[in-house]
Formats: C-alpha cells, sequence, structure tokens
C-alpha cells in the first residue's frame, strides 16, 4: 500500500452500474503552488459524478490529490487537469469538480469544470411534497 504521492488514478467496478446515482467527496486538504509567486494555495475540491462502469479508489484519489502539492498552477487550469485524469480513468455519465480555493490577495476564487457523457441523458429530478 504507496503512502507517497502519485498521478496514477485506481479505479473499481461500479456495483451498480445499472442505476444512475451520484457519489459526492469532498477534499478540503487540496494544496499547490502559484505558478508567479511559489507561494502555497490552498482549496477545498468538491467532486460529484455519477459512475458508469467504473468508480475512482478513495486512497489513490487522495494520493493523486497529493501529487499536487509541490507543482505551480493557475486555478483554472489546475482544476480542469485533476478533472480531464478523473474522466479518463472513470469514464463516467457525468462529472463536475468544485474547487473552492481560499483567500489570496482579497479574492476568493471558485472554479467549475463539467464532464458530460454525450449519450446520456439526466434523470428527471423529483421535487418530494
Amino acid at each position: 500500500m504507496s503512502t507517497q504521492p502519485t498521478k496514477d488514478l485506481e479505479t473499481f467496478d461500479n456495483p451498480m452500474p445499472e442505476r444512475d446515482y451520484t457519489i459526492r467527496i469532498d477534499m478540503p486538504e487540496f494544496t499547490c503552488l502559484c505558478p508567479k509567486t511559489g507561494q502555497p494555495d490552498f482549496a477545498t475540491l468538491h467532486l460529484e459524478y455519477v459512475p458508469d462502469k467504473q468508480c475512482v479508489e478513495l486512497k489513490a484519489l487522495k494520493l493523486y490529490i497529493w501529487a499536487f502539492r509541490d507543482e505551480g498552477h493557475f486555478h483554472e487550469k489546475v482544476t480542469n487537469m485533476i478533472l480531464d485524469d478523473l474522466v479518463k480513468a472513470t469514464q463516467p455519465r457525468f462529472m463536475r469538480l468544485t474547487g473552492k480555493f481560499n483567500v489570496r490577495g482579497g479574492l476568493y476564487t471558485e472554479v467549475v469544470a463539467e464532464h458530460r457523457d454525450p449519450s446520456w441523458k439526466a434523470p428527471e429530478y423529483v421535487t418530494l411534497p
């Protein structure tokens, strides 16, 4: 079992591939470096996805997120990079990644990136009384 950061994303077979359901994962300890100053950037990443055949394994996701700690990235770029890697690994029906970055220079940044499989139709939302 690895305890070092890695960009390898492990997956496992979706136990209920016949059903649309949502997996939500919060990652409150994301860090990378500002590419301009080298100072650390801190963020909470919120992942929501509707899996198809594969789900992302949580320990692998933790080690993957850890791998960005010493890399310089703009908020917009790193959010989209992570989404692209997760989509490549899991091929979900739908995936949304939201990066909520802590204050830098008096400004908060929130980046939302999405992927939708073109053949997937979202189920109709049900509002209960």
